[in-house]
C-alpha cells in the first residue's frame, strides 16, 4: 500500500470527520494501516519455534524466570522487552493510587459499564471483524471475557503496573496475543486489507484504550459512580501506560481524558455503519455476560441478559443498539433507577460504617467471580490457528 493509503470502507466516515478535526481525522485512518513492529517480529521470529519452546521463552522474558536460557531466545523477543523496561518519561506510578482506591470502590459500575458500554462501542466498529472470524467470542467467549476482566483487575491491584506486577505481564501477553492474531489473520484468506486495514490497528487499539479510560468514565457517571477530578485523572494515568505496554504508538496514544474523548469521537465517525459482524459480535457480549458471572439457568440466564440488554440500550442510545439489532425496549427511567440505587447502598454505608467494608469485600469478590483466575498462574500460551475452536489451547 502505498503512504496514506485510506481503507475503501473508511472513505465516507473519514470525510464527516475533516469537518471535526482534520488533524485527528487524518491520524485515525493512517493508523488504520499502522502495526506493531517490535512485537509482530517476536512473534514471527517465535513462530519458528516449536509451541512449548516458544512459551518457555515467553514466560521467561515476561517472568524473569530461567534467564540462562534467554541466550538462546529469539533477538527479536529480548529486543521487545528491553523496549518495554524503558519507562516514558511521563510515567509516575505513584500517581495511580487515587485510581486504583475509586475502581475498587465501584467495581459492580465498572463491570456494569464496561461490559454494558465500551465493549458493545467498541464492537460497534470495525473491532468487530477480528473478532468474528476468529470466534474468540462466539467459540470461547465466556472464558475470553474473564480474561478480559483480570487483565483489567490486575491494572488496578496496588503493584499491579510494576515490572513484575501482574498487570505488566497480562498488557505483555494481550499484546503478543494481538500480534500473534495479526499474523495468523494476514496469512488467511478472511482478511482484506484494502477494505478494512491491517488487523489489530493502532488505530483500533488506541480506539479501544479510550474507551476503556475516558468512554468508562462516562458510562460509570450514567451509572451512578462517584469520583473527583485526582481520580479520574489517575484512572486515566493508568490506561495510558497500559495502552504503552500494549504497544499502542505515542502518535495514537493519548494524553489526558479530554484528548481520549475527542479519539473516541474521532474514531466513531471515522469507522463505518455497524455492520453484521458488529451485531453478531455485541448481541454475543451481552448473552454471554449471565455466563461470566455464573448464572447458566436458561430462565435466570435469559432474565439477566434482558436486563442486560436495557441498561446497554441506555447508555449506548437507542440509535446504536437499533443498529446492532438489540432487541426493542424502552430507556426511559433506567439509568435514573440504577443510579439511585447506588445511592441508596451510599447512605447505608454512610450510616452503617461497616457496610462499606462488607461491600468492599462483596466487590472485590464479585470481580473475582467474574474473571480468568488460575492457580497455574497466568498462561503464555500464543493461539496457533486463526479459527478459535481449531487453535490448541491458550
Amino acid at each position: 500500500m502505498s503512504p496514506g493509503f485510506t481503507p475503501s470502507d473508511y472513505m465516507l466516515g473519514y470525510e464527516k470527520a475533516r469537518g471535526i478535526d482534520q488533524e485527528m481525522a487524518a491520524s485515525y485512518v493512517d493508523h488504520t494501516m499502522v502495526a506493531d513492529p517490535l512485537a509482530d517480529a517476536a512473534v514471527e521470529a517465535l513462530s519458528a519455534l516449536d509451541r512449548p519452546e516458544a512459551t518457555l521463552f515467553i514466560r521467561s522474558a515476561i517472568d524473569r524466570e530461567d534467564e540462562h536460557l534467554m541466550g538462546d531466545a529469539p533477538s527479536a523477543l529480548l529486543a521487545l522487552i528491553d523496549d518495554l523496561e524503558s519507562r516514558p518519561e511521563w510515567l509516575d506510578t505513584s500517581s495511580f493510587t487515587p485510581g486504583i482506591r475509586m475502581f475498587h470502590r465501584n467495581a459492580k459500575l465498572v463491570l456494569g459499564a464496561f461490559v454494558g458500554g465500551v465493549l458493545v462501542e467498541g464492537f460497534s466498529t470495525n473491532i468487530s471483524k477480528s473478532f468474528f472470524i476468529t470466534g474468540r467470542i462466539r467459540d470461547q467467549g465466556v472464558r475470553r471475557l474473564k480474561q478480559n476482566n483480570r487483565h483489567m483487575i490486575e491494572l488496578f491491584m496496588p503493584g499491579g503496573l510494576d515490572r513484575g506486577g501482574d498487570g505488566w505481564k497480562l498488557s505483555v501477553r494481550v499484546r503478543l496475543i494481538h500480534a500473534q492474531i495479526r499474523r495468523l489473520l494476514n496469512e488467511s484468506d478472511d482478511w482484506d486489507t484494502e477494505s478494512w486495514g491491517v488487523p489489530l490497528s493502532s488505530a483500533h487499539l488506541g480506539f479501544a484504550i479510550s474507551a476503556f479510560s475516558a468512554r468508562l468514565l462516562v458510562h460509570m457517571k450514567s451509572l451512578g459512580a462517584k469520583f473527583d477530578d485526582e481520580e479520574r485523572e489517575s484512572f486515566m494515568a493508568v490506561w495510558r501506560y497500559c495502552g504503552h505496554l500494549m504497544g499502542i504508538p505515542p502518535s495514537i496514544l493519548f494524553r489526558d481524558e479530554e484528548e481520549a474523548l475527542r479519539l473516541f469521537r474521532i474514531g466513531r465517525t471515522c469507522e463505518p455503519t455497524p455492520d453484521k459482524y458488529a451485531a453478531v459480535m455485541a448481541n454475543a457480549l451481552v448473552n454471554s455476560a449471565p455466563l461470566v458471572v455464573g448464572i447458566g439457568e436458561p430462565k435466570a440466564r435469559r432474565s439477566l441478559a434482558k436486563y442486560v440488554y436495557g441498561v446497554s440500550r441506555a447508555l449506548i442510545g437507542s440509535d446504536l443498539a437499533d443498529s446492532l439489532e438489540y432487541p426493542p425496549g424502552l430507556t426511559f427511567g433506567v439509568l435514573a433507577w440504577f443510579r439511585f440505587q447506588a445511592r441508596y447502598e451510599r447512605v447505608l454505608d454512610s450510616a452503617i460504617p461497616e457496610g462499606l467494608r462488607s461491600r468492599n469485600f462483596a466487590n472485590y469478590t464479585s470481580l473475582l467471580e467474574a474473571s480468568m483466575f488460575d492457580a497455574a498462574g497466568i498462561s503464555y500460551r500464543m493461539p496457533d490457528h486463526v479459527y478459535a475452536e481449531e487453535s490448541s489451547s491458550w
